[in-house]
Order: structure tokens, then C-alpha cells, then sequence
């Protein structure tokens, strides 16, 4: 499918909410238009009152498994920078928009205090080596490591490459340990997160390509690949099973920020083959049990237990069961339809 044909689709399914599996619906839809599937029926016996015997057949239909995706995207990594030490801000060596690399000095406060231990250990550490012991040089050995880790903490280092995003310190101010006071992104790449049903989950797969189209950008599609499943699910509020999928885009196009919102569509790498069952055909019972009653080969009749999805229009898909595709499933009706029957 070319790009204009995926911002189309995109745009017929813009605003919602949660995955679904939109191919399935397509067959439903040509069942009921009598162009896929037919459900065939043969009267057995035929009173003007009474029970009607008909015979339908378990279906089979091939489709492609297509999961829609909304969401927004980030930066591929943000280091928010703060002062492991309290003190007045001495240095302020970046502005927003730098670019910066992993280990630059970003600012740093008033390391006087920190200076004058470190010197008083290192005195106290030569001292010993001419009259302490060597427990005592131990000691004073962790000592100076301490300190030495104090003097590096009032000073803001870059964790990766990446740009300033904000600055949010001058020279002169005060700040507590904790407080954050530089911002640094990647914006190389781009990650979203994104809910997928637990439905479809077992569609989805670590390098699998996603075709997003975003509002800023709505004249192109934008490839991603999801690079991240959880090893645990949630549970929503509306009482729905879904994981949390991240999903990167490693070239992003120009004109395409953190924080643009996106929609689009992941599909599964094979094709996917489904049973379907008449509805009419299966029977319920106490604690949502299922079954259906088989016609074998010579005549005989089995009740099988079976569990299903219901998909709409009188369609169920067969989840699980000794069910096969063309098994004919029989049963009974006081209405008696001509033609075809769902």
C-alpha cells in the first residue's frame, strides 16, 4: 500500500481510541452481503408447527491482522540534571539549544568546602605514610574517596549526546541538593508507547514495523518499529487487559517534535486464519458453558464443548473446541427461513 493510500485509510479511522481488529468486521460485513461465506440449510422434517432440523457448517476465512496505534512520541532519552549539593551556582557553561556530549561540564556551584576537606585528608594521608599505621592510611584511603566523590558533586555533567532543552539556573542563584536545573534530550530518535488490547497481543513482535501519520506532518508515513514489550500487562479502568508497547522511529522526518501526536496501524507479519461459528448453532448453558452438536460421517450426533468469541451478526469466532473447518452442526429452530441463514 502506497502513502497516500495509508494516510486515506488513516484518516477513515482518525480519533479512535482502541485497537481492533478492522478485518474481521470487512468479513462479517461480506457475510451478511452473501459474497463470502453462506451458511447452507436442509430441512428435515417439515411441520407447519414444531421444531425445523437445519444443518450449517464451521468456516474458515484468511485475513491479514491489522492493530491500530495512537499515541504521541518523546525524545529517545531526557537527563533531567540536578545538583547532588547545596550551594551558590558558580558556573553556567550551556544555553537552550546547545548541543552537548556525553561528559561535558553543564554548570556547577561553590566547591570551597569541598576543596578544603579534600586538601585536609590528603595532608593527614601523608602524614600517616610516615608515622600511622596502616590501618590508619586505610581509612583515610576511603576518606579521600569521599571527599574526592563530595568535590564532583557540585558539578552538572552531560549523561549522552544530546541538545539543552531548558535551563533553568543563573550564576549566583541557590540551590538545594536535588533540585533540577538543566534539561538535556536525544532527539536523533523518537519513542511512543502505545495500549494494545490483550486480544491482539499475540500478533505483535519485537522489529515489527508500524506505519504512523502524524497530524503535523499529515503528507507522509513515518516507519516505526516496536521496540520494546513489557513482561507484564495492566489492567484499565474500563476493565480491559492491555500492554504498553514502545515503539521507535529511528530517522524521525524533519518537522516531527517530541510531544506531536500520531496515528496508525501495525500489522501482524502473517496472515491469520480464523474458524467461524453460526451463532444459531451453539448452544449455551449454566456458567456460560458452549457447545454444538456435530454430524459425523456416518449420521451419528456429538455434543462438543466449545468456547467462543462473538464478532457481531450472528458470527462467532471458535476460540476452542474439537471443531474442524466443513463440520456440519445441526439444530433446531421453530421458524423455518428460505435461502441463506447466519
Amino acid at each position: 500500500m502506497d502513502d497516500r493510500s495509508l494516510i486515506e485509510e488513516r484518516n477513515r479511522k482518525r480519533r479512535r481510541k482502541r485497537t481492533r481488529r478492522i478485518v474481521i468486521v470487512a468479513v462479517i460485513a461480506a457475510v451478511i452481503a452473501g459474497v463470502a461465506v453462506a451458511v447452507s440449510i436442509r430441512e428435515e422434517t417439515v411441520p407447519e408447527t414444531g421444531p425445523v432440523v437445519r444443518e450449517t457448517r464451521v468456516i474458515s476465512n484468511t485475513y491479514t491482522q491489522v492493530i491500530d496505534v495512537s499515541g504521541y512520541v518523546e525524545p529517545y532519552d531526557t537527563q533531567e540534571t540536578k545538583f547532588r549539593s547545596t550551594g551558590a551556582v558558580t558556573g553556567v557553561f550551556v544555553k537552550e539549544g546547545d548541543r552537548v556530549l556525553k561528559g561535558d561540564l553543564l554548570a556547577s556551584i561553590d566547591n570551597t568546602q569541598q576543596l578544603a576537606s579534600l586538601q585536609d585528608i590528603r595532608d593527614q594521608i601523608e602524614e600517616a605514610k610516615l608515622n600511622g599505621s596502616e590501618r590508619e592510611l586505610a581509612l583515610l584511603r576511603l576518606r579521600e574517596t569521599s571527599a574526592e566523590n563530595s568535590l564532583d558533586y557540585t558539578n552538572l555533567y552531560a549523561a549522552f549526546d544530546g541538545e539543552v532543552a531548558s535551563v533553568d539556573v543563573s550564576e549566583e542563584d541557590y540551590f538545594e541538593a536535588g533540585d533540577s536545573v538543566i534539561t538535556i534530550v536525544d532527539r536523533s530518535k523518537l519513542k511512543a508507547t502505545v495500549e494494545i488490547d490483550e486480544i491482539d497481543m499475540q500478533y505483535v513482535r519485537l522489529g515489527q514495523e508500524a506505519d504512523l501519520v502524524f497530524e503535523a506532518r499529515p503528507d507522509i508515513v513515518v516507519k516505526a518499529t516496536v521496540s520494546y514489550i513489557p513482561m507484564l500487562g495492566r489492567y484499565t479502568s474500563q476493565g480491559i487487559g492491555v500492554a504498553d508497547v514502545e515503539l521507535l522511529i529511528e530517522d524521525p522526518p524533519e518537522g516531527i517534535m517530541p510531544g506531536f501526536t500520531f496515528e496508525g496501524t501495525l500489522e501482524a507479519e502473517e496472515d491469520v486464519t480464523m474458524l467461524l461459528v453460526p451463532q444459531n448453532a451453539i448452544t449455551r448453558g449454566r456458567g456460560g458453558s458452549q457447545t454444538v452438536d456435530v454430524k459425523r460421517a456416518d449420521g451419528t450426533i456429538e455434543t462438543v464443548s466449545i468456547r467462543t468469541e462473538y464478532l457481531g451478526e450472528g458470527l462467532s469466532e471458535l476460540l476452542s473446541g474439537n471443531l474442524n473447518e466443513g463440520d456440519i452442526l445441526v439444530y433446531e429452530t421453530r421458524s423455518q427461513l428460505g435461502g441463506f441463514m447466519l
